[in-house]
């Protein structure tokens, strides 16, 4: 049902999506769907979490391979790595959109958000030893911009590999200036 869901969403939008076909197109009653979920927010919010965890297990990779002094290089194949899911899966801006539709939904992917967050922020604690206090800011903006900035990159009209490559300039160049403030 979930990939019907994912598949409908990026089909027709948000807004004409409904449980109705859901069901129809995944050939289940209907009742069965409600069993499961209690409408289209909440199966956008489902769908928002799994996009969520996907991208866990890439920063626990990531995550181990910190600190080192390759991570600039680490932190440009890992937004390679999450701009390649957005090209290549046009559901990811399509849940990204649909949950930013109304506060609840907001609530359920700044929690979402929230999670990838506190991994950022335990990796770039050898990276801001003394930033303690701003750590969980930066994290929490990291985040944010990664995947505003993606979801621009993958608009009509937009050249992705530029504006993933500005990405990379800004997240990289961002960390290099704290690094920087660290000394020698």
């Amino acid at each position: 049902m979930l990939a019907v869901a994912r598949d409908l969403l990026t089909d027709v939008g948000f807004e004409s999506m409904t449980c109705e076909e859901i069901a129809a197109r995944a050939d289940v009653p209907i009742g069965t769907l409600y069993q499961f979920f209690a409408n289209k927010y909440v199966i956008v919010c489902e769908l928002d979490r799994q996009d969520t965890v996907a991208v866990q297990a890439e920063l626990v990779e990531l995550g181990s391979a910190i600190p080192s002094l390759e991570w600039p290089h680490l932190l440009e194949r890992f937004l390679d790595h999450l701009a390649a899911l957005w090209q290549h899966d046009p559901s990811r801006r399509a849940v990204w959109l649909a949950v930013q539709s109304t506060p609840a939904t907001r609530a359920t992917a700044a929690l979402n958000e929230q999670a990838l967050a506190e991994q950022v922020e335990h990796i770039l604690a050898p990276l801001t030893p003394h930033q303690r206090a701003r750590r969980k800011t930066m994290a929490r903006l990291l985040v944010h911009t990664a995947y505003s900035a993606l979801s621009f990159s993958v608009q009509a009209g937009q050249d992705r590999a530029a504006v993933v490559s500005e990405l990379k300039l800004m997240l990289g160049g961002y960390l290099l200036g704290e690094q920087d403030k660290l000394g020698p």
